[in-house]
């Protein structure tokens, strides 16, 4: 026997063992597929953030502290890591594409500077209330709510928050206004058409999301009695008379399809206000009346102003960036790392 041989012939017991080990430590990683992910078990880390990268460094979210009014009129403080990980979960589906998830992690955040800015609250930055602030929801509530999938979301979010640290959208050197809504119609809506005030960054642009979103065309239904009584509840001093086919008229539409105004009763209000009193879920929407009954389609939720989270969804299923998306929704920003 040559000495090659030799040492082959006393090594290949060893390896051979050694391979074996290494298969028995991979086979159950081997066994997990792909589709089994909502086996995962229930559970919720005692903190739903992830160890800062960077050699051990303290993210800049980590670092920053965020006093939220709650409903039962505490005030409560967060780090900026924290509170973003609550509203993302609160305002995002969990399940959306990492990119889109970072593109609403950096419109929290800067709508989280922009909006403590204003004072609007005398002890907090901001609250929990969505109509006012921003939407929010504890790690204990999104639990209740994801079941098994919970230590999947509550780390997919937290990548989301840590990958995008710190980044926030600027305009002339100042946190934009980083509005967003659910669902566009093809284009999002400018500002102007919706509050009156004009925002360069805030204009209308294309939005790529369509049928696969969830009750992405939706209808009201009402009867004439039904319209005379919300209109009677409105406090708008509208009188409702005569053929109902005449009740209301004159609607026209903004550049982005969505209603700019209409008459109601000989009434002229805003496509949002018209929204707000029949229920709608956005102001992109026609109306037909048949024998005394009103059909609305709607196309869309939200308001349409500024980033679309299913189009920033679709966009992110392309390929895209988070940089990309968040550029395409607010014209002209920068994007920077706050102060």
């Amino acid at each position: 026997m040559q000495k090659t041989e030799l040492f082959a012939w006393l090594v290949r017991p060893f390896v051979a063992g050694l391979l074996a080990g290494v298969l028995v430590l991979l086979l159950p990683l081997m066994l997990i597929g792909e589709g089994e992910a909502e086996e995962l078990p229930s559970l919720l880390p005692a903190s739903p953030t992830v160890s800062p990268g960077g050699g051990g460094e303290e993210l800049w979210d980590e670092k920053q502290t965020v006093r939220i009014l709650t409903e039962s009129g505490q005030v409560e403080e967060l780090t900026m890591q924290e509170y973003l990980w609550r509203v993302v979960a609160a305002e995002m589906p969990a399940k959306f594409e990492l990119e889109a998830m970072c593109a609403q992690a950096v419109c929290a955040r800067t709508y989280t500077l922009w909006k403590a800015g204003t004072n609007a609250h005398e002890n907090a930055d901001l609250c929990d209330n969505s109509a006012c602030c921003q939407a929010y929801i504890t790690p204990e509530e999104a639990a209740g709510r994801w079941g098994s999938l919970t230590e999947v979301y509550t780390k997919h979010i937290a990548s989301a928050v840590e990958k995008t640290d710190g980044q926030i959208l600027t305009y002339e050197g100042r946190p934009i206004q980083a509005v967003f809504f659910s669902s566009s119609a093809p284009e999002t809506e400018d500002a102007a058409a919706v509050w009156g005030g004009s925002l360069p960054y805030l204009v209308s642009v294309s939005s790529p999301e369509g049928e696969e979103v969830p009750n992405y065309y939706s209808s009201v239904v009402l009867t004439a009695e039904e319209v005379k009584a919300l209109v009677a509840d409105s406090g708008l001093g509208i009188k409702l008379a005569g053929d109902p086919s005449g009740w209301i008229r004159n609607v026209s539409y903004t550049g982005s399809g969505r209603v700019a105004e209409l008459e109601v009763g000989g009434v002229t209000l805003s496509g949002s206000a018209a929204r707000s009193l029949f229920g709608l879920r956005s102001a992109c929407f026609e109306v037909i009346e048949d024998e005394g009954t009103f059909t609305f389609s709607v196309t869309g939720y939200g308001h349409g102003v500024g980033m679309s989270q299913y189009g920033a969804n679709a966009m992110a299923a392309e390929g895209k960036t988070w940089q990309e998306i968040v550029c395409h929704y607010y014209t002209g920003v920068t994007i920077q790392t706050a102060d």
